[in-house]
């Protein structure tokens, strides 16, 4: 496989998460992953984002959100930058799954599907800037 790179940049806007499926499809064509590997991915990128999008800039700020696609051999890794508030989704407590959606809190589930759909989720704070970096191993 040959390594690449492609770039998305979003506003912190609901609407611009509907670009992530095309996004996703052209990492997917460029990495010959598979359809269903892309629909995991695809939705591990969606809860990301939206986290980002719904909580990182104050209501009526205009951020952006800059993801980053890297294949390295057999690696492919999504980088997730915002300027928003400081927030590591990976020291969020794992949302206990045996509860009923009654007695559950709401929130934590998107996180907790991350966690469970990449390989390693890794959180940075530098510069002003949340990193949030999350690989997934791809069999050739």
């Amino acid at each position: 496989m040959t390594d690449m790179t492609k770039q998305l940049v979003l506003h912190n806007d609901v609407q611009q998460i509907a670009l992530l499926a095309d996004f996703i499809d052209a990492v997917a064509e460029a990495t010959g992953i598979e359809p269903s590997l892309a629909m995991s991915l695809n939705l591990a990128l969606e809860e990301a984002v939206t986290n980002v999008v719904m909580y990182a800039y104050s209501e009526g700020t205009d951020g952006l959100v800059d993801i980053t696609a890297e294949t390295k051999g057999q690696v492919l890794t999504f980088v997730i930058k915002d300027s928003g508030k400081a927030f590591d989704p990976t020291q969020k407590e794992e949302a206990d799954i045996t509860l009923s959606a009654e007695e559950r809190p709401i929130g934590g589930l998107g996180i907790f599907l991350v966690m469970n759909l990449m390989d390693e989720v890794k959180y940075e704070r530098e510069n002003g800037y949340n990193i949030l970096t999350m690989s997934k191993k791809l069999m050739e």
